[in-house]
């Protein structure tokens, strides 16, 4: 199963050495949705908190400060607790 990447309050340089500053941004408010990544996405969370639950994995909570990879291929369950705003990259 592809790996979900988490890297909790990444340091100001490395989000700058990936120009997350630069990269659209996407909200959503409290919701719950399955989604399949067609691609690579990493994304910074700017505010909220998510709960996204892989097939056939176990949950792994998102909250504002993380930087997150999504693999290619991975098909989940997000359940937004609180509205989310982020900035994505799709790779």
């Amino acid at each position: 199963m592809p790996e979900i990447r988490i890297e909790r309050d990444p340091p100001r340089e490395r989000l700058e050495a990936l120009g997350v500053e630069g990269w659209p941004v996407w909200s959503c408010g409290v919701s719950t949705f399955p989604w399949t990544y067609d691609e690579t996405e990493t994304c910074y969370l700017l505010e909220g908190e998510v709960v996204v639950t892989p097939e056939g994995g176990e949950p792994l909570t998102v909250r504002a400060g993380d930087l997150v990879t999504f693999p290619k291929g991975l098909s989940c369950t997000w359940e937004v607790r609180s509205p989310v705003r982020k900035h994505y990259r799709i790779l």
